[in-house]
């Protein structure tokens, strides 16, 4: 399966765009509605029947979904929420957001998930919430962080950024936690250019994410203090315009047409990454824990300290033209999260995987010869650099 050098860069993600998703959106173009209009409520319907959650609230993006989700959950001043170091920045900041205080708990060291013995040691009495993240795609441990949240009287949110199409046990992911929540950024398994959802099968938590979205705005009869006329609208809360578009839903719509063969793609290019890259000394591939089906948003390779300099081992994969990436720096070691006015213990697990972690590329648009020309540069890469550091 050797190659030469790549004559283009090929990156880490990408979206998939046809003729039909083009046709969507211009079909709403030529609409009545461009914004807050019909195809909302019908994307957020055909994301909830496909999970299986009652009900699903569109957002701008995954983080003002996650923002959403703390805002319903009641995070605020002296609040706790557990959550993932290794994660994008998003999954604290909302925390940070409602004016709590995000607590790192290590991952465990085969899945790169949050890890729920280490989520039981971080509890205290002003723990409100978990925040668990589905790196890569592998849907954490839910049923484990489910009833320490139950033990506990705690909020699970399940940041599923990286999941949709995944399942668990049988059991697709967006049904297993008080709150999920999808992005639809160009890299996901399904875009929107940019957007995000929460599903939950909690009526309560369903109109208060409503109303966070509208600026804390609401015309429902039932919800209102009193009621001047078929006019009348209350803002019952201080909420934001994070309203997705009519554009972007209707894109989102026909690409859930397409999220099956999406997620069936990616899996077959895992496979193949498994089977090529397999028994190379000090080079470790992705683990899948029993009972899950990742959705495979990222191939994560990890090159071991005691073999590989990372860093060079990086640059020689970009020499190559392959988008490699890392994902991700723990977010506690941020300037911003470093000033903040507490202090944040190191996650030893997490460290040790930020050190070795390197993405490649891993999206359904690849062709045959893409993913060969990864596993070429792969290999090449490892011969060179085995043992140099």
């Amino acid at each position: 399966m050797e190659t030469g050098k790549r004559s283009s860069l090929l990156p880490y993600g990408q979206q998939w765009l046809d003729e039909d998703d083009i046709n969507a959106v211009v079909e709403v173009l030529r609409g009545d509605f461009i914004t807050q209009g019909p195809a909302i409520k019908a994307f957020e319907s055909k994301v909830a029947k496909y999970v299986g959650a009652m009900y699903a609230v569109a957002f701008t993006n995954g983080t003002a979904a996650l923002h959403g989700a703390c805002y319903a959950a009641g995070i605020g001043p002296g609040d706790e929420v557990i959550t993932s170091p290794i994660t994008f920045l998003a999954s604290s900041n909302s925390v940070l957001y409602q004016g709590g205080t995000p607590v790192f708990a290590d991952i465990d060291m085969r899945t790169y998930n949050i890890s729920p013995e280490q989520i039981e040691t971080k509890i205290t009495d002003k723990t409100k919430a978990i925040i668990a993240v589905d790196l890569t795609g592998q849907p954490v441990e839910a049923d484990r962080i489910s009833m320490i949240a139950r033990d506990h009287n705690l909020i699970f949110i399940q940041d599923a950024a990286h999941s949709l199409g995944a399942s668990y046990n049988g059991h697709k992911v967006g049904g297993l936690a008080d709150m999920t929540m999808f992005s639809f950024h160009p890299v996901k398994h399904v875009t929107t250019g940019e957007g995000g959802m929460i599903v939950t099968n909690n009526i309560e938590f369903y109109r208060k994410l409503l109303q966070f979205r509208n600026h804390g705005m609401t015309r429902e009869p039932d919800e209102l203090t009193q009621n001047d006329g078929p006019w009348y609208y209350e803002m019952q809360a201080l909420g934001y315009n994070y309203r997705m578009t009519d554009m972007q839903a209707a894109l989102g719509i026909s690409q859930m047409d397409k999220l099956d063969y999406f997620v069936a793609r990616r899996r077959e290019i895992a496979d193949i990454y498994n089977e090529e890259l397999s028994n190379m000394e000090g080079l470790i591939l992705p683990y899948q824990l029993e009972g899950t089906q990742s959705s495979w948003h990222l191939y994560v390779t990890r090159w071991e300290a005691n073999y590989f300099d990372r860093s060079e081992v990086f640059q020689a994969l970009r020499n190559e033209n392959i988008g490699v990436n890392v994902h991700y720096i723990p977010v506690y070691n941020q300037p911003y999260y470093k000033q903040l006015p507490y202090s944040f213990e190191p996650c030893t697990h997490a460290e040790n995987y930020y050190r070795t972690a390197i993405t490649i590329p891993l999206f359904p648009k690849m062709t045959d010869d893409d993913v060969s020309s990864v596993i070429a540069a792969v290999k090449s890469v490892y011969r060179r650099y085995k043992g140099k550091k």
